[in-house]
């Protein structure tokens, strides 16, 4: 797979002359993610020469060549509660026709598509009943590791730290990548120690996670959605919510053990001293001082389990970040100051969907690790085959906020 991160784009339009040749789901309890590959007839990519589908490309393995597929990775999440859209979106894109495993004759017979996460099963019928798919599940934790794993071994610039408003892409050998710290923030979080290609263990975890956010950020404001309670928490003060080491010491820092006198001693512990009722407090001041709960919670954990294993790098992944300064900056000052400056937390351009790139990738994970390393398909390609011809840089600020494409190539049987 060739990921040319620099050059984004919206999701295509489903009038658009695409042919679907592939989609993966991971259905989360918050969020369902798909990722699915569109060719373009009319889409010219590989550089400058422009190569169109017309002139598909070839790769020889002896005496025989397999195509390279030009078009468009595509990314697109919905809300689990909301599971009716993504039914709906997949039927109007016509997802549903092309599936994990093209079909000579469409409908003589069910299409299986690869799946993850809980929502796999629980919604395995209303897929089977709507849309005629067969939900051909896979591991949650085996497609989460293996997301991460091809993204950071593949794509240029997909890690990155975050602290203090300064944001540096950091660059991933992939042969001094193990082990490292996997920790998955959705409704609730997973911890993974990750040691190689799959080889990884879950060693921790919280049941504090995105969910707890969303469920007390709607009991507590009137926020409908995620996304509103991340934007009202932007505009908040948790100082107005939150009891500081100072409110305690007099405005003074709790030197003795280094605490300053801005550092929170008790997350909404204003509340129990101030005499006024839960509509007194602002609702911007209400999300943003339960954002710096649950992510120096978060943040603390991973550490620990860090320290455990000796292991100085931590990966977040998950869509409870969404790129979210604050998130990220709560999160990075919580490893740095419980490590003493000795680990780093590292966020990753494709966060949430880690899942569902492993998904999308384990039609072909038995020669998945082969075809990175290599220019030419070194065997024969079984369904859908992923390689890398080279990594592309993408544009240094480069953003990617979920419902987006990237240009991408695939070797097809």
């Amino acid at each position: 797979m060739d990921l040319r991160d620099g050059q984004t784009q919206q999701i295509l339009d489903p009038n658009q002359p695409t042919h679907v040749y592939h989609l993966a789901l991971d259905i989360g309890g918050s969020l369902a993610k798909l990722v699915y590959f569109t060719k373009d007839d009319n889409h010219l990519v590989d550089g400058e020469e422009g190569i169109s589908h017309r002139k598909t490309l070839q790769k020889s393995n002896g005496h025989k060549q397999y195509p390279v597929l030009n078009g468009r990775l595509n990314f697109k999440k919905f809300e689990t509660s909301k599971i009716n859209d993504c039914l709906e979106f997949i039927k109007s894109m016509k997802l549903h026709i092309g599936g994990s495993q093209p079909q000579e004759n469409p409908g003589s017979q069910p299409i299986a598509v690869k799946a993850t996460g809980g929502g796999a099963y629980k919604y395995a019928d209303l897929f089977k009943e709507r849309l005629g798919i067969i939900l051909d599940k896979e591991d949650e934790m085996d497609c989460l590791v293996a997301g991460a794993n091809f993204l950071l071994e593949v794509v240029h610039q997909e890690a990155f730290t975050y602290m203090g408003d300064q944001k540096q892409f950091v660059q991933i050998d992939k042969n001094d990548l193990y082990p490292y710290l996997l920790v998955n923030i959705g409704s609730g979080v997973g911890m993974i120690k990750v040691e190689g290609e799959g080889k990884f263990e879950r060693v921790s975890g919280t049941s504090i996670g995105g969910g707890t956010f969303w469920g007390l950020g709607k009991l507590l404001t009137k926020c409908k959605s995620f996304d509103e309670l991340l934007e009202l928490s932007y505009r908040g003060n948790n100082r107005a919510v939150d009891m500081l080491v100072g409110d305690i010491y007099g405005g003074m820092d709790y030197s003795k053990i280094g605490l300053s006198s801005t550092a929170i001693a008790s997350s909404f512990g204003k509340a129990i001293s101030d005499n006024r009722e839960r509509e007194d407090y602002k609702p911007e001041d209400i999300a943003r001082s339960l954002l710096r709960m649950i992510s120096n919670n978060i943040g603390q954990i991973s550490y620990l389990n860090a320290l455990r294993f000796g292991l100085k790098r931590i990966f977040f992944g998950g869509f409870f970040i969404r790129k979210h300064p604050f998130t990220m900056d709560t999160l990075s000052v919580a490893v740095n100051f419980w490590s003493k400056g000795e680990a780093k937390a590292m966020f990753l351009r494709h966060e949430g969907f880690l899942g569902a790139v492993g998904s999308f990738m384990s039609s072909d994970k038995h020669g998945l690790k082969e075809l990175l390393a290599n220019e030419v398909v070194p065997r024969s390609p079984s369904k859908l085959s992923f390689a890398v011809d080279k990594i592309l840089r993408s544009l240094p600020d480069g953003e990617f906020n979920g419902d987006e494409s990237i240009e991408c190539s695939v070797y097809a049987a």
